[in-house]
């Protein structure tokens, strides 16, 4: 009975925590820009126009971008 006991609460924890760190990626703003990047210092960021911007991964999505191909 102790062990389900610990599981249901481990369960329970688990579930609460679920949504709440979410990935950082980075973007530029630039007319032409359209990617998202894991990385800070991506290749793909090499040539970009604008300041670089740390957002959601869910943000960068809603605004559009797409995965950077040097990063796939």
């Amino acid at each position: 009975m102790k062990t389900i006991s610990i599981f249901v609460t481990l369960l329970l924890l688990s579930i609460s925590f679920t949504g709440t760190i979410e990935t950082k990626v980075y973007i530029c703003k630039g007319k032409g820009s359209k990617k998202y990047h894991y990385s800070k210092s991506c290749r793909g960021l090499s040539r970009r126009s604008t300041k670089t911007y740390e957002v959601t991964l869910k943000k960068a999505k809603e605004l559009g971008r797409t995965l950077c191909g040097w990063e796939d």
